[in-house]
């Protein structure tokens, strides 16, 4: 089974984010999208961010309805600070017989030269590679390397910590999240 891992701290999670995550799953080669909730950084000063089990109850509310995405919370027992290597590391040994690839924006793969590890990663998995508008430029390596797959998914420029702010502004931001992520926040008296 090939698994699309989609990794973010999903601060809340978006219609943006369950775009991307659908789009993969019914337009690629992957079999499912597991939106992977990155836990708090122990070493960072937490600002908004919401407790883990609060950001994956979201992704969990998000994505109960589709077959194919699912929520994940395979980096809440890791040591922490995680690299990703060593999540990847992690789920080859506990899922021998999957096939674990990367999804990331194009964003991230402008700096992924900077990643411990990348090319480990690069040599044993696939990233999927979704649009996104951003300053900088991707490393000529990676343009056309033969496991970085660029997907042509729509663009989705809606940020978390616009509807952070949007919902500590007292506006309707409604129509971007998933109904039961704005229940939950709205029941919750997150980000006021």
């Amino acid at each position: 089974m090939k698994i699309g891992l989609y990794f973010g701290t999903f601060n809340p999670i978006h219609i943006g984010h369950l775009a991307i995550a659908n789009h993969l799953a019914e337009y690629s080669d992957l079999d499912q999208v597991w939106m992977v909730v990155t836990p708090h950084n122990p070493f960072k000063k937490k600002s908004t961010l919401l407790d883990n089990h609060h950001r994956l109850e979201m992704v969990y509310q998000a994505t109960k309805d589709y077959d194919k995405i699912m929520a994940s919370n395979i980096e809440f027992n890791l040591p922490q600070p995680n690299y990703t290597i060593n999540t990847l590391t992690y789920l080859n040994e506990k899922h021998p017989n999957y096939e674990f690839s990367l999804i990331m924006g194009e964003d991230n793969l402008k700096g992924f030269h900077k990643w411990k590890n990348h090319d480990l990663i690069l040599d044993q998995h696939h990233i999927y590679v979704y649009p996104r508008i951003s300053e900088g430029r991707v490393e000529t390596q990676f343009n056309s390397h033969d496991k970085i797959h660029r997907i042509d998914a729509p663009i989705m420029e809606i940020s978390s910590t616009f509807i952070r702010q949007a919902v500590s502004n007292g506006k309707n931001c409604k129509p971007l999240l998933p109904i039961n992520v704005w229940k939950y926040i709205d029941e919750m008296n997150f980000y006021k």
